[in-house]
């Protein structure tokens, strides 16, 4: 038995946003349906809470299957958290496909690049549901390889009029700022206050495990993706913002027992995301809404397909 290896090279010449956000998009809505009380027929998506081993207080391994039945994939990805690292990614991940009707491996690609371009397609699906009207301002907290895609994705997505930048190592928010500033007009702030105030909307992909978005900075009616913050007892975003704003989550059981900005916090969650998406949860727009991004399996599955159908395998 031999499965091909897609290369993370191979995937970023086709994984184009364009076609990434649509896929979520659907994906997101059949996560949602599947756990609704009335199942249409294909639309089961079978996806676990990801299991989590600990590693001696270095990282962490999850592993995070799925069957979507509509697509017919059945999916799983491992994928490693280890913070500490200097000089190696902290996040790295392999994604294997099975066939569905025999449980033979199909292929096995790299996860890197489509975990963290299926995060930020899943922030660019809830902003269009949730920001209120066109954003023109993005303000970005962090700086490291999720800021790069997200700020890739919404500049793909939206007519963006300035893009803000922060990180708590000042030279890092500089450097992303100057490799940027020729597509948009894109700056370094001092601070994240400075980042955040008047922005339409706020993605924050940092490692902190204690809040650095703070409630009073938020204009009323922006729109917050949380990507970060991944552990029950982490969190990045302020309680009293999380009590305050309209709370979405990808995965209601999910960001229950993941995620600490919801747990510590005692935020309610209105709704997942997938649920706007197929139009039986509303969109709060006039609101001040935050998306509890967690990442999930059939972020990963759907883009596991496009790339094999691109190569036709």
């Amino acid at each position: 038995m031999q499965s091909e290896f897609i290369s993370a090279e191979k995937i970023v010449s086709v994984l184009t946003y364009k076609l990434l956000v649509d896929a979520v998009e659907r994906g997101l809505g059949l996560f949602s349906q599947s756990n609704a009380e009335d199942v249409a027929d294909n639309s089961t998506v079978d996806q676990p809470v990801r299991t989590v081993v600990n590693i001696s207080n270095n990282g962490f391994l999850g592993c995070m299957p799925v069957y979507v039945e509509a697509d017919q994939l059945l999916v799983t990805k491992l994928v490693t958290f280890f913070p500490k690292n200097k000089d190696v990614p902290t996040h790295n991940a392999i994604i294997v496909v099975f066939s569905a009707n025999t449980g033979v491996p199909r292929a096995i690609l790299d996860g890197d690049v489509i975990t963290t371009r299926r995060t930020a397609a899943a922030s660019v699906v809830a902003t269009k549901h949730l920001a209120n009207g066109n954003p023109r301002v993005l303000a970005i907290l962090g700086c490291g390889v999720q800021a790069s895609s997200h700020y890739e994705a919404f500049s793909d997505t939206f007519q963006l009029e300035q893009v803000r930048v922060w990180n708590h190592k000042p030279e890092r928010a500089q450097e992303f700022a100057r490799s940027r500033e020729h597509s948009h007009n894109c700056v370094a702030c001092d601070s994240a206050q400075d980042a955040v105030r008047d922005a339409d909307v706020v993605v924050i992909v940092t490692s902190s495990n204690t809040p650095v978005l703070m409630a009073e900075w938020i204009k009323p009616g922006a729109h917050i993706n949380g990507v970060g913050a991944c552990r029950p007892d982490w969190a990045e975003i302020d309680p009293a913002l999380m009590k305050s704003a309209v709370v979405y989550v990808d995965s209601r059981e999910g960001a229950l027992k993941e995620s600490g900005d919801i747990i510590l916090s005692g935020a309610k969650i209105f709704a997942e995301i997938g649920e706007v998406v197929n139009g039986t949860k509303s969109a709060k727009r006039d609101k001040t809404t935050v998306f509890k991004s967690l990442g999930m399996a059939v972020e990963d599955a759907v883009a596991a397909k496009i790339v094999l159908d691109e190569f036709g395998l």
